[in-house]
């Protein structure tokens, strides 16, 4: 029988040996849309893990149906990560980030954010479905065998309940009509303003056909309603198709308007589609955006001159 000192000394030599791999501290967040400082996680047993997992979401993937997986490296030494793999109650199946061949290296107590693109969202059980989210992550420490470890992961800017809950206005809001921008952009005689029109189809002409209203059209980050010409609220989208001209003007002028623009001609529409309240983000097309871009740009040239507004 091993005696009490013996004993003392292989917990003590067990506990310096998986130390590296178990320590945990808080660490600065990498970029995305408002980033806060690195969560503890744990693993399925309770302990720390070597690894913290965090959901965000930057600007350019707004919009795009896709998150950040971020995972910080709590230990002294580099980890190589091959897979991570996000579970949550309101997506069907899982969040997957893989490594292209050999990994990717995790720097002691710094963090990384993978891209994953989101699968199709639980609609039916997305308002009451587990907050909870646990991850599957595989990886490596120097000259160690691989290994994977569930362990839990953070959500603090609510980036999968709004993305799964637009997911699902949009697919409900696609059943009743078809909502595009026209890629032609009438710019008005002063190029102070120009007028977008919001093209709506509906999914089945005529007949019983549910309905669904826009409440109100939201400015961005570069475009603005006119104070001349207010956007429409309250209409009512059914079987027949219709036609909305938005009249927009820049909403910003500074040099960085459109050369850092992300979101800025992504055009949220607030609706109510059955059940369910929230916004709808209808994208321009690749030559609207830039018909977009050029009239912002060509408007800000004006501002020193008398606005009509």
């Amino acid at each position: 029988m091993m005696s009490r000192r013996g004993c003392s000394f292989a917990v003590v030599l067990a506990f310096a040996v998986t130390l590296p791999l178990v320590a945990a501290c808080d660490s600065g967040s990498s970029s995305g849309s408002g980033s806060s400082d690195g969560i503890h996680s744990t693993t399925a047993s309770g302990s720390p893990g070597p690894i913290t997992v965090e959901v965000n979401q930057s600007r350019d993937q707004y919009g795009k149906q896709a998150i950040q997986i971020q995972l910080t490296n709590t230990t002294d030494s580099p980890l190589t990560v091959t897979g991570a793999r996000l579970q949550s109650g309101l997506f069907e199946g899982g969040i997957s980030w893989e490594s292209s061949e050999g990994g990717l290296e995790l720097p002691p107590r710094q963090p990384k954010s993978l891209p994953a693109a989101l699968p199709a969202a639980i609609c039916e059980a997305s308002d009451d479905a587990s907050t909870e989210l646990t991850v599957r992550i595989s990886y490596s420490a120097v000259d160690t065998a691989p290994v994977e470890e569930n362990t839990s992961a953070s959500d603090p800017f609510g980036v999968l309940p709004r993305n799964a809950s637009e997911l699902c206005i949009a697919s409900e809001a696609a059943a009743i009509a078809t909502m595009v921008l026209d890629p032609v952009l009438e710019v008005a005689a002063d190029g102070r303003t120009a007028v977008v029109r919001l093209v709506i189809t509906p999914a089945t002409p005529g007949g019983d056909t549910p309905s669904l209203t826009i409440e109100s059209f939201e400015e961005t980050t570069l475009l603005a309603q006119s104070s001349a010409a207010p956007w429409p609220v309250n209409v009512t989208v059914g079987a027949a198709p219709q036609e909305l001209p938005l009249t927009i003007r820049p909403a910003r002028c500074d040099p960085h308007a459109v050369a850092e623009d992300k979101v800025g001609t992504l055009l949220p529409l607030r609706i109510v589609v059955g059940d369910r309240k929230g916004l709808l983000k209808i994208a321009a097309s690749n030559e609207l955006r830039g018909r977009i871009y050029d009239f912002v740009t060509a408007a800000c040239a004006k501002t020193d001159e008398p606005s009509p507004e």
